[in-house]
């Protein structure tokens, strides 16, 4: 028959086995294998134009219509998101990051609050009001003019203040200098 368990030689094998094959097959062989042959090669050849017809005819479909190649690479690029977000990986991958950020959340607030009880807790303790005073008995002997009784962030933006301006003071003699 036609159909053979032999192997047909691939690109590069060797010649001789080639020829050994060939041998085994009778004539009449032979000639039905080189006619089914140019039968297939023709068919190919003739799917091969009836493919390019039809991409052509594809091709001035879509002009007409006014699809270019990046209207057709969007429209690829969302219904292939829509297929990925469709699946049940996805969807399962979504819940569980969308509850590792509500955790995520919840923890970051539950620390937050924590942070400032501290620091309440801080600014309430007699070793900070003690410090308070201090700054305070201090700011009264410099700043002299102000009453006592500004908090502790207006002492420190009134420090920071002065600071400043001595540095410009003195980058302003160095300059004249």
């Amino acid at each position: 028959g036609l159909l053979r368990s032999d192997s047909i030689p691939e690109v590069g094998e060797d010649a001789a086995a080639t020829v050994v094959m060939a041998e085994t097959l009778s004539e009449e062989e032979q000639d039905e294998l080189r006619k089914e042959l140019a039968k297939v090669e023709e068919e190919i050849q003739t799917l091969s134009q009836v493919l390019a017809a039809k991409e052509k005819h594809l091709a001035e479909i879509k002009r007409k219509l006014g699809i270019n190649s990046l209207q057709e690479l969007r429209q690829n690029i969302t219904k292939s998101w829509q297929d990925v977000t469709s699946t049940t990986a996805y969807k399962k991958t979504s819940e569980t990051l969308s509850q590792a950020g509500q955790k995520a959340s919840a923890a970051f607030s539950s620390v937050g609050s924590v942070i400032t009880k501290k620091f309440e807790d801080v600014r309430n303790s007699p070793t900070f009001k003690s410090f308070e005073e201090k700054v305070e008995n201090l700011k009264s002997k410099v700043g002299g003019s102000k009453p006592a009784g500004g908090d502790f962030g207006e002492v420190l933006n009134s420090a920071a203040n002065a600071s400043a301006t001595e540095t410009i003071a003195e980058q302003t003699q160095e300059e004249t200098h």
